[in-house]
């Protein structure tokens, strides 16, 4: 088996384990407090052995690392509380769709911190992701749909986007570093901020509990970043970024199978838009007349390539 053909593997299966997590939290019935804090309890065991067996915990950590790292860690645990809360009030489908304006509030960012350029496709990208965010804000949920509150999940999927592109951003000053060291340490961070929150006086009282959160943190976490950043490191950027994508349709899938939510024609022309531009924004596609050249990478910031979910 080649190299790029076991970095696809590796990002395929790390995509559709990613496309269930929101299944695996619905699932457990935890708070969602709760739920963070124990995946990073049980991540960060899953990464310790991972960096251990690598020789990643010596003569690599410095005070910027840890600083970075950090920063990101909180930007990264902000993010699961608000992306695993989303999912009691707007579907799993129609956050992750959400969700996945991610690219395009990198693209803003960059532009203001770090002079990256706002090209007029890139412009046009971001227009078509607004105008797909607006048809599913402004499409009524399912008559059997025991969300509480529409337009609440669709603003923390914003905001749990908005925090994955402060991670990514943090993370990028970090190049060189490596992935799993820096995800070893924001789940650490993680822990330290959600202990003094956290009741450990009422821990969950049956095995079914423990494991879904043990699952939650050696899978969700320690694997999936393992399969992720080992197909990162294996594959060009245009292929990675257009794998990704395994993500979002996994998800519409699952919430439809588990928990027969449907999108209305509104909400799929809004997610399929959305999607459409992430696409066209990742994988450098042109608006002009000339094509594409599918083997030119697009920028590092704007690839979801290094989600961490």
């Amino acid at each position: 088996m080649s190299e790029q053909t076991r970095g696809t593997v590796e990002m395929t299966v790390a995509m559709v384990i990613l496309g269930t997590i929101g299944w695996l939290v619905v699932l457990s019935g935890q708070p969602v407090l709760t739920l963070v804090f124990w995946r990073c309890v049980f991540g960060a065991a899953a990464l310790l052995v991972v960096c251990a067996a690598l020789g990643l915990l010596r003569g690599i950590l410095n005070r910027r690392v840890l600083l970075l790292s950090a920063l990101g860690g909180v930007a990264i645990v902000v993010n699961w509380l608000l992306l695993f809360a989303s999912y009691s009030h707007a579907s799993i489908a129609v956050a992750t769709a959400v969700y996945s304006t991610q690219p395009f509030i990198l693209v803003g960012l960059g532009a203001l911190f770090l002079s990256e350029r706002l090209t007029a496709t890139k412009l046009t990208w971001l227009g078509l992701a607004f105008v797909g965010v607006l048809l599913i804000v402004q499409a009524k949920p399912d008559v059997g749909y025991v969300g509480t509150d529409h337009l609440t999940g669709i603003l923390m999927a914003l905001g749990a986007a908005f925090f994955y592109a402060l991670t990514a951003l943090f993370t990028k000053k970090l190049t060189g570093t490596p992935p799993h060291l820096i995800a070893l340490i924001q789940v650490c961070v993680g822990i330290g901020m959600l202990l003094p929150f956290a009741d450990l006086t009422e821990l969950p009282q049956d095995a079914g509990t423990w494991g879904t959160l043990a699952v939650l943190g050696v899978v969700y976490t320690g694997l999936m970043f393992t399969l992720q950043y080992g197909a990162i490191q294996k594959l060009p950027t245009h292929l990675t970024g257009s794998i990704t994508f395994v993500y979002p349709v996994v998800a519409v899938v699952v919430d439809v199978v588990a928990f027969g939510h449907r999108l209305h024609p509104a909400q799929a022309a809004g997610a399929a838009a959305i999607l459409i531009a992430a696409a066209g924004m990742n994988l450098g596609w042109s608006l002009g007349r000339r094509p594409c050249d599918p083997s030119r990478e697009p920028s590092p910031l704007t690839t979801p390539a290094a989600k961490s979910h």
